[in-house]
Protein backbone atom coordinates (compact mmCIF):
# COMPACT_ATOMS: atom_id res chain seq x y z
CA UNK A 1 0.00 0.00 0.00
CA UNK A 2 1.62 3.26 -0.80
CA UNK A 3 -0.31 6.72 0.52
CA UNK A 4 0.57 9.42 -1.68
CA UNK A 5 0.16 13.16 -0.42
CA UNK A 6 0.86 16.55 -3.01
CA UNK A 7 1.85 20.00 -2.09
CA UNK A 8 2.93 23.24 -3.48
CA UNK A 9 0.06 24.23 -5.61
CA UNK A 10 -0.98 27.90 -6.10
CA UNK A 11 -1.86 30.85 -7.95
CA UNK A 12 1.17 31.99 -10.42
CA UNK A 13 1.07 34.35 -13.04
CA UNK A 14 1.86 33.16 -16.49
CA UNK A 15 5.48 32.71 -17.06
CA UNK A 16 6.13 32.05 -13.64
CA UNK A 17 7.49 28.98 -12.27
CA UNK A 18 6.07 26.32 -9.40
CA UNK A 19 7.22 23.31 -8.22
CA UNK A 20 4.90 20.44 -6.91
CA UNK A 21 6.03 17.80 -4.44
CA UNK A 22 4.36 14.36 -3.75
CA UNK A 23 5.42 12.50 -0.39
CA UNK A 24 4.86 8.51 -0.53
CA UNK A 25 4.67 6.58 2.48
CA UNK A 26 5.92 3.00 2.41
CA UNK A 27 9.22 1.33 2.37
CA UNK A 28 9.35 0.70 -1.21
CA UNK A 29 8.69 3.85 -3.06
CA UNK A 30 11.81 3.24 -4.64
CA UNK A 31 10.71 -0.11 -6.14
CA UNK A 32 7.60 2.37 -7.99
CA UNK A 33 7.09 4.31 -11.55
CA UNK A 34 5.80 7.63 -10.59
CA UNK A 35 3.67 9.81 -12.41
CA UNK A 36 2.28 13.04 -12.62
CA UNK A 37 -1.26 13.65 -13.91
CA UNK A 38 -3.34 16.78 -14.17
CA UNK A 39 -7.34 17.54 -14.69
CA UNK A 40 -8.75 20.85 -16.28
CA UNK A 41 -12.35 21.79 -15.69
CA UNK A 42 -14.06 20.04 -17.87
CA UNK A 43 -11.53 18.01 -19.46
CA UNK A 44 -10.21 14.43 -18.99
CA UNK A 45 -7.56 13.37 -17.16
CA UNK A 46 -4.01 13.62 -19.04
CA UNK A 47 -0.73 12.24 -18.82
CA UNK A 48 2.12 15.06 -17.46
CA UNK A 49 5.28 13.60 -17.13
CA UNK A 50 6.53 10.05 -15.61
CA UNK A 51 10.29 8.91 -13.92
CA UNK A 52 10.90 4.76 -14.00
CA UNK A 53 12.01 3.63 -10.36
CA UNK A 54 15.83 2.74 -12.26
CA UNK A 55 17.96 4.55 -13.87
CA UNK A 56 15.43 7.99 -13.28
CA UNK A 57 14.49 7.84 -17.01
CA UNK A 58 11.83 10.34 -17.79
CA UNK A 59 9.19 11.28 -20.16
CA UNK A 60 6.59 13.94 -20.53
CA UNK A 61 4.05 14.70 -22.61
CA UNK A 62 4.35 16.83 -25.55
CA UNK A 63 2.67 20.19 -24.29
CA UNK A 64 5.21 20.25 -21.02
CA UNK A 65 8.27 19.14 -22.66
CA UNK A 66 11.38 21.57 -22.05
CA UNK A 67 9.21 23.51 -19.43
CA UNK A 68 8.36 20.99 -16.91
CA UNK A 69 11.17 18.51 -15.28
CA UNK A 70 10.22 15.31 -13.11
CA UNK A 71 12.31 14.06 -10.87
CA UNK A 72 13.08 11.98 -7.40
CA UNK A 73 14.79 11.62 -4.26
CA UNK A 74 14.14 7.88 -2.69
CA UNK A 75 15.98 8.21 0.19
CA UNK A 76 12.88 11.32 0.96
CA UNK A 77 10.58 8.88 -0.48
CA UNK A 78 9.54 12.25 -2.66
CA UNK A 79 8.92 13.17 -6.14
CA UNK A 80 8.66 16.35 -7.46
CA UNK A 81 7.50 18.37 -10.60
CA UNK A 82 9.52 21.76 -11.56
CA UNK A 83 7.15 23.86 -13.65
CA UNK A 84 8.72 26.84 -15.46
CA UNK A 85 7.51 29.02 -18.33
CA UNK A 86 3.64 28.72 -16.67
CA UNK A 87 0.96 28.94 -19.47
CA UNK A 88 -2.77 29.75 -18.08
CA UNK A 89 -3.76 26.27 -20.06
CA UNK A 90 -1.50 24.99 -17.24
CA UNK A 91 -4.45 25.60 -15.10
CA UNK A 92 -5.26 21.94 -13.64
CA UNK A 93 -5.94 20.02 -10.68
CA UNK A 94 -2.37 18.08 -10.43
CA UNK A 95 -2.11 14.81 -9.59
CA UNK A 96 0.45 12.39 -7.83
CA UNK A 97 0.48 8.74 -8.85
CA UNK A 98 2.72 5.47 -8.27
CA UNK A 99 2.64 2.51 -10.55
CA UNK A 100 4.04 -1.24 -10.20
CA UNK A 101 5.00 -1.26 -13.64
CA UNK A 102 8.67 -0.58 -15.06
CA UNK A 103 7.34 2.21 -17.20
CA UNK A 104 3.74 3.66 -17.56
CA UNK A 105 2.29 6.44 -19.13
CA UNK A 106 -1.37 5.13 -18.87
CA UNK A 107 -3.84 6.42 -16.44
CA UNK A 108 -4.50 2.63 -16.27
CA UNK A 109 -1.11 1.58 -15.29
CA UNK A 110 -1.22 3.65 -11.78
CA UNK A 111 -2.00 1.63 -8.80
CA UNK A 112 -2.12 4.61 -6.33
CA UNK A 113 -3.13 8.03 -6.18
CA UNK A 114 -2.77 11.02 -4.59
CA UNK A 115 -5.91 13.91 -3.67
CA UNK A 116 -4.20 15.98 -5.48
CA UNK A 117 -3.27 19.54 -6.08
CA UNK A 118 -4.61 22.99 -7.15
CA UNK A 119 -2.64 24.81 -10.17
CA UNK A 120 -3.96 27.76 -11.04
CA UNK A 121 -2.09 29.95 -14.02
CA UNK A 122 -3.54 33.51 -14.75
CA UNK A 123 -2.93 35.46 -17.60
Amino acid sequence: QVQLVESGGGLVQAGGSLRLSCAASGRTFSRYTMGWFRQAPGKEREFVATIAWSAGITGYAESVKGRFTISRDNAANTVYLQMNSLKPEDTAVYYCAASSKLWAKEESEYNYWGQGTQVTVSS
